[in-house]
């Protein structure tokens, strides 16, 4: 069996930090952080903040409805949490799935994290789940050949569907 390669070298300057944007001016240098003190809005993304946890809209998206969970304090590793937050992790993605698969009816859903830059975390400083909704072909042509993906709706139409739907009202 042979692997085919396919090369995005646009990535390269995304994975190694020069493209990210200046984070000295926020509260850790942490843009979640920063965020957390905005409240709900679709402004904010923010569409829930509990008492330890909040859920947010991926500013960069996959696709429609991608959802990121995190704790509100600033923390990395996931066996760092206390038992409170935690368990109000698990609950709240809980929740956002309710959500989307109440507003998006998808075939599938993807939950997970990528814990440390080496794995993939965007922002290794601030732990955060993922939560996308997906659906069969969703990956086609444009996002694997063109480099491009096709969002069928604006960060503030999915805040409106997500939080209409989420299951405890703001």
């Amino acid at each position: 069996m042979t692997l085919d390669r396919m090369w995005a070298t646009w990535r390269s300057a995304y994975v190694s930090g020069t493209s990210a944007p200046d984070r000295s001016a926020m509260p850790n240098g942490c843009v979640f952080c920063a965020l957390l003190d905005d409240g709900a809005s679709p402004e904010s993304g923010i569409v829930y903040a509990g008492r330890h946890v909040a859920c947010i809209l991926n500013a960069y998206p996959y696709g429609s409805g991608h959802l990121l969970i995190l704790p509100k304090r600033h923390e990395p590793n996931l066996l760092a949490l206390t038992a409170a937050e935690s368990t109000e992790l698990w609950d709240v993605a809980k929740m956002a799935v309710s959500a989307l698969e109440t507003t998006y009816r998808p075939q599938g859903m993807n939950l997970g994290a990528n814990l440390g830059e080496a794995a993939g975390a965007g922002i290794p400083a601030h732990l955060h789940l993922h939560v996308l909704p997906r659906w069969g072909g969703d990956t086609n042509f444009m996002t694997s050949i063109g480099g491009s993906r096709v969002l069928s709706e604006s960060l503030e139409s999915t805040w409106d569907r997500v939080t209409a739907a989420w299951p405890i009202p703001l």
